[in-house]
């Protein structure tokens, strides 16, 4: 009973984000306006974490589905990607290096603030 509950918070928040993007004078996804809204329910203590928890983890731990429409649609438009396949596959590779320097950056730099603002200096 408490997964269904949690089911049902995850897709009320998700609901509430689909019509909040219909209300919008510009296009905006709607997904994004619910995760915004969940994470504002969260930092506010609206929602608490064991609100959500199971559910949280059972999406987490089942990611590599959410991949496998995304996969079949690029397999069904080969004709028109395959020409371009060399480009995609430069820009894949190049986007995933900036993406893991960047995060490697941002954690250095979180980690040296941390330290810093709690006075811990290295040793």
């Amino acid at each position: 009973m408490k997964v269904i509950l949690q089911i049902g918070v995850v897709f009320g928040v998700c609901l509430i984000g689909e019509a909040a993007a219909c209300f919008l004078p510009f296009p905006f996804p709607a997904s994004v306006l619910s995760m915004i809204l969940l994470f504002l329910l969260l930092c506010l203590k609206v929602l608490k974490i064991d609100h959500i928890r199971q559910k949280a983890d059972f999406l987490l731990q089942n990611m590599a589905f959410f991949f496998i429409p995304a996969g079949v649609g690029i397999l069904e438009q080969f004709e028109f990607v395959k020409d371009s396949m060399w480009q995609l596959l430069l820009i894949c590779l190049v986007t995933t290096l900036l993406t893991f320097g960047v995060t490697a950056a941002a954690v250095r730099f979180g980690v040296w603030l941390q330290k810093k603002l709690t006075g811990k200096e290295d040793s």
